[in-house]
């Protein structure tokens, strides 16, 4: 059964501790990491790497899947980009066309 979408207040609250992020990071670097793996790069318990796991599964940023014993983790990069379409991408636009405007006008003044 699909999850369903976190709310935004979940995915701002996974994303705003730095431990979490740097989880993150790590699975972007390398995808599919166990608890023993995720737990090398971070100066913290089992236990808190599992929390800090757990609050990133609940945000729907983690995916997670059985191989034998193990249990592996995964990236979910799709909130991310929901959040990048939903508050960043709208305030670059006019940004952007600024940006091209400014580019036409001197490349017509360079006429």
């Amino acid at each position: 059964m699909a999850k369903p979408p976190p709310d935004d207040d979940l995915l701002f609250k996974a994303l705003a501790d730095p431990s979490r992020r740097k989880l993150l990071d790590q699975l972007h670097a390398v995808d599919g990491q166990s608890l023993g793996q995720l737990c090398e790069h971070l100066h913290m318990s089992r236990q808190g790497v599992t929390q800090h796991l757990e609050m990133l599964e609940a945000a729907n940023l983690v995916a997670t899947m059985r191989s034998g014993r193990e249990k592996l983790h995964f990236l979910n990069p799709v909130p991310l980009q929901e959040i990048y379409e939903r508050w960043i991408a709208k305030f670059e636009k006019p940004r952007l066309k600024a940006l091209s405007h400014l580019k036409r006008k001197l490349e017509k003044s360079n006429d």
